[in-house]
Order: C-alpha cells, then structure tokens, then sequence
C-alpha cells in the first residue's frame, strides 16, 4: 500500500501529533508499506529531502503553516496521483490535503484531535480577529467532506457530532503509546514539591492559569518551585510566557527547552505532579506519557481528560487559577485520587489505522 501523509509538522517538531505519525508512519514502513510525509521546514537547517526509518520525507520551502495551507497542495498532487490513500490531520495540513484528493480523486481521511468551536472565543493569548477567523476556518475544514474523520478520543468523536459530521464517517481511534519505553518505578520526586508543566506553547494548555497560580502559591510556600519544559516557539507566545514570569518570586522557577527524550523523562520523574490545566483536549499525549511513568496528575478534568487520566491525580474544581491553586495545595498534602491506570497501546492504535486503509 501506498501511503501519503500530508502534515503540518512532523519530526523533528516534539509534540503529542508528531509522535503519533512518526510511531504510524515508520511502523507502516517497517511493515513493507511505501509511506511518503509531506510536511513544512519548519527549520532551515533542515534538509528538503529525507529518508528516516523507510519514510520518505518531502519538505516543502514554507516555514509559514499559512503559506503551507494555501500553496502547499501544488507540490503535494505529484505524490497524491502515485499514492493509494492520503491520510491528513487538522488544522493547516487539512485543506490542501483535501484539493490535492479531490484533483487526483484519492480518498483523504483527516484525524481530528480536537474540535473548539466557540471555545476559540473564550482562550487567552490570541486578540478576537484571530479567534473569528480561527472559528471559521475549523468550520470550513469540518465542512470540506473527508471520506472518514478519526476521532482520538470518544470526546472528540462527540464534537464532530455536534458540528454535523455523519455518525457513518467518524471512526474513533485512541492515540497509542508504546508502553515498553516508559518506567514506572523511575518516579523520584524530589523533598521540595516541584511542580511541572511540559509541552507545546498552545492557546489551550491553561498556560494562563498556571502562571497567575503560581504566583501566589509560590510566596505561600517558600520551598516550592514551577517547573515549565516549553518550546521557544511561537515566539510571540514564548515572549508573553517569559513576561508572566517576571511576576513570580525571583528563583523560584525553572526554564527548559527542547530536551531529548531522555532528558524530558528525568526532568518529569524528578517532579512531585505534572500540571495540565487545559480549556480543552482531544486526548493529551502529555497525561497518558506521565501516567505511564507514574507520575502524579493535576487535571482541569476538560475535553477528553476524563477518558485519559488515571493514576494518582486530582481534578480541578473550578477552570481558573483558584482551581489550580486549590489543587497545587491537596498536591502538597498527598491527598490524590487514585484509580486503576488505563493504557492505550500503540499496537491498538495501529490496528485500527490498519483496517480502516484497507
């Protein structure tokens, strides 16, 4: 089988996305599939053409996720017309996925991680032109007729029911995880409490919240320290973290950025609890990956957090910094929530997006 994946970003970009296509894409390969990726440069070190783990990488000369949206899809129907199916994801690799489809009359399934709706006018960092237009392009997408929609979480599923998508064309697959790499007895949090975020720098990650809690909950507890693993990218949105932090008590706080996966794992097994106090997640690489390396879990409880989390965790709530600072405090007196742990195995995962090809 043929298979062409038209991405945003795809590794080296670290994020919860790319990993899911990198597992798929190079397992696919392994298999004896001819898997093809066409993804942005999002960095001009690297190479426009790259062959990694039997994948064939094409990277088109846009840094710009918008330029890729709108003139992408004139490098991508080469590759479509050779191609027996093209498998894309939201948001800016779904529409240039979608004509080059259409002109090479290729079947296109897009796998949706998460569908805000009007949430988009209720999140921090981003002035309200954008949050129309961001609105109206994810309900131009939704309306752009892909031959199945992947769902990544039963959450997920029900948000493309409630935008109008057919019940007959929503496939619901969870993200999977290989459990292999991952400790679970490697969890040494340290004497001081040490709270952590890691992740992309995303208008929905309650990066907001966390930075107006730890305010205060940092001067009430002078032994205390935050904890963020972020990328420097977006910049914009780098730039307005790194001023929130000038709030917080001066010492207080740890900045970290783009470590190796062995680095990240020592850094969040070195931590009291990992933070995700998100407006909303389609499923949250970040909460199934700590919960695998048991690591204590602060949830805001939205989106598809419900499904995912499980362990030793607590829930915000109340979806403000009281909330979070609320619950930063049961985290200091150990008064978690535990429940048996769920898994989301990536042979699962494969299977599914194996069938649903065939």
């Amino acid at each position: 089988m043929k298979i062409l994946f038209i991405l945003e970003l795809y590794y080296p970009n670290i994020g919860g996305i790319e990993k899911l296509f990198k597992s798929l894409a190079e397992t696919l390969a392994g298999q004896g599939h001819e898997v093809t990726v066409i993804t942005t440069r999002f960095r001009k070190d690297l190479p426009l053409r790259e062959s990694l783990n039997g994948v064939k990488i094409k990277r088109l000369k846009f840094s710009s996720r918008f330029m890729f949206t709108f003139f992408g899809v004139f490098s991508m129907l080469k590759e479509a017309r050779h191609c027996d199916i093209i498998h894309t994801t939201s948001y800016n690799a779904a529409f240039p996925a979608r004509v080059a489809g259409w002109i090479s009359r290729k079947k296109v399934i897009i796998t949706f991680h998460e569908v805000w709706g009007k949430l988009w006018f209720r999140l921090p960092f981003i002035h309200s032109v954008s949050k129309s237009l961001f609105y109206l392009y994810e309900q131009f997408i939704l309306r752009l007729g892909f031959y199945r929609y992947v769902a990544v979480s039963d959450y997920t599923r029900q948000c493309l029911l409630r935008s109008g998508i057919k019940n007959t064309r929503i496939v619901r697959i969870y993200n999977g995880l290989d459990y292999s790499a991952y400790e679970p007895g490697a969890f040494a949090p340290p004497e001081n409490f040490v709270f952590t975020y890691f992740g992309r720098l995303g208008i929905s990650k309650g990066l907001d919240l966390i930075l107006d809690a730890s305010a205060a909950f940092l001067k009430d507890h002078p032994e205390a320290q935050l904890k963020l693993i972020i990328p420097r990218t977006p910049a914009r949105l780098f730039n307005k973290i790194k001023n929130l932090l000038k709030n917080l008590p001066e010492g207080r706080y740890t900045l970290l950025h783009h470590l190796n996966e062995t680095d990240l794992r020592h850094q969040l097994q070195h931590s009291s609890c990992i933070m995700i106090p998100s407006y909303s997640e389609g499923f949250c690489f970040a909460a199934a990956e700590s919960i695998a390396m048991g690591i204590p879990l602060i949830s805001s409880g939205k989106g598809a957090l419900k499904e995912v989390v499980s362990g030793k965790h607590i829930v915000m709530e109340s979806q403000d910094s009281k909330g979070l600072s609320d619950a930063l405090e049961k985290a200091c007196r150990n008064e978690w929530i535990d429940m048996p742990v769920k898994e989301f195995p990536f042979e699962d995962t494969l299977a599914e997006y194996t069938r649903l090809y065939e």
